[in-house]
């Protein structure tokens, strides 16, 4: 398994279409499709101005509701727009130099699904009955049908897919070999890929490599040995679930033991995934944005530059540049999915992006932070600094998450000079192995070694 090479120089910019251009929640299977998706050219400036390179975009085919219920694969969501639309807007993503990924929701469909709505249909005559996990007649469901079936997690309104069939396969990876040819697109973000059957990663690997060599797969896991789906002959990569967590908690907690560990247990001289670009997020469409997992708004700083500068690949959730705040509510995940118009947004914090952009162009130039070695160098409460070392650079990032400035020890240092390159003009010396650091508050440190 070899992670492309666009994907190592990655940062992501994670768009929920649905929610950013303000498509209803429900769909009218009966309607003209609405060219929502158009909103989404005015931001391609602004998306870029941050140093993205990478657009997950999704989910966007024909669904139900939130676009994870999908009822065609080969159809966009008609709130959306067309196919045309689809293709267009990726097209110009593409010609301004960003890769695309969509989402492949291929463990469930909706209860709209055309092969389920035959089964409603035709009971038993139906030559889909196999297509659905645990179909099975002479009970009732949920909704009342005279058959039960598996639900994703419980949900009924999410029907899981039989991967097992073959015509289920054929159709899914059929969908998957569309969506290449018709968008050149660059990879896939799937969904609930921990629920999905090994065998079917297998087979979508190769399908995807056939048509592009560097074709990028990432699956949705929480939980877990990323392992499992990320290996050679499966996916490229996991969703980072671990570091998401303590990328806030050990912020609202003042507790940066809890994600060194986690960074150490995966990068580290003995780590886990030393040889894996996983994705790293601050937050996303499924979990509270991050402005509102924190008590100080000053923390962001730190923590972005942390997702930044840690290994893996980076990404922001659309918004969340700015500190906007949105928490799920146990019957709703809307606050966490707003419409939002480019010209006309409330920002809590004004400065963040241009620092985002900083973060960016640091992590654009340098080595060590896309491809270089692991190494924690301190730890305390509010303290950390670890080390990024590729051969012909070495960085040492230090971070102040307390509300004074505070001079960090460092030892064992190779060269005789530490040079910022995010505070452009300060710099070092190293005496005898040995250099404090001040760092001032809420703030950090990205030394590079010379």
């Amino acid at each position: 398994m070899m992670t492309p090479q666009w994907v190592k120089e990655a940062i992501f910019y994670h768009i929920y279409p649905l929610g950013l251009c303000d498509a209803p929640q429900r769909n009218d299977f009966n309607a003209v499709p609405v060219a929502r998706l158009n909103a989404l050219y005015s931001w391609l400036d602004h998306i870029q101005s941050l140093g993205v390179n990478a657009i997950y975009l999704g989910p966007g085919f024909e669904s139900s509701a939130h676009g994870y219920d999908t009822a065609d694969y080969f159809h966009v969501d008609r709130r959306l727009g067309t196919i045309d639309d689809l293709r267009a807007l990726i097209h110009v993503m593409k010609s301004r130099g960003l890769h695309v990924i969509l989402d492949g929701v291929f463990n469930h469909v909706g209860r709209d699904f055309w092969a389920f709505r035959d089964v409603l249909q035709n009971g038993q005559q139906s030559p889909y009955c196999d297509w659905f996990a645990n179909l099975t007649f002479g009970q009732t469901n949920a909704y009342g049908d005279p058959f039960s079936y598996e639900g994703w997690a419980g949900h009924y309104d999410l029907v899981k897919l039989n991967l097992r069939n073959p015509d289920v396969k054929n159709h899914l990876l059929e969908a998957a070999r569309y969506w290449i040819e018709t968008f050149d697109i660059d990879g896939l973000r799937l969904d609930a890929a921990d629920s999905i059957d090994f065998g079917f990663f297998r087979d979508l690997r190769t399908s995807c490599n056939q048509m592009k060599s560097d074709f990028w797969l990432m699956g949705e896991v929480v939980h877990g040995d990323y392992r499992q789906w990320a290996n050679p002959g499966m996916l490229d990569a996991t969703t980072n679930y671990e570091c998401y967590k303590g990328l806030y908690s050990s912020h609202a907690d003042c507790n940066y033991f809890e994600i060194a560990y986690s960074l150490n247990r995966q990068f580290g001289e003995e780590g886990l995934y030393r040889d894996l670009w996983l994705y790293n997020f601050a937050d996303n469409h499924d979990v509270d944005r991050v402005a509102s997992q924190l008590q100080n708004p000053a923390h962001l700083y730190t923590l972005y530059g942390l997702l930044f500068t840690m290994p893996g690949v980076p990404s922001i959730y659309y918004g969340s540049e700015w500190g906007i705040e949105g928490e799920r509510t146990s019957q709703s995940d809307k606050m966490l999915r707003p419409a939002l118009s480019i010209d006309d947004l409330k920002i809590p914090q004004p400065d963040l992006p241009k620092t985002l952009q900083r973060f960016a162009s640091i992590r654009r130039n340098a080595p060590a932070l896309k491809y270089g070695s692991y190494r924690q160098r301190y730890v305390t409460h509010e303290q950390f600094a670890f080390e990024r070392q590729a051969p012909d650079q070495t960085l040492i990032i230090v971070l102040n998450a307390s509300s004074q400035k505070v001079e960090v020890p460092l030892e064992s240092i190779s060269g005789r000079r530490l040079v910022d390159l995010l505070n452009p003009g300060q710099s070092f010396d190293v005496m005898s192995g040995k250099a404090s650091i001040d760092v001032d508050s809420n703030w950090l440190r990205i030394l590079q070694v010379s």
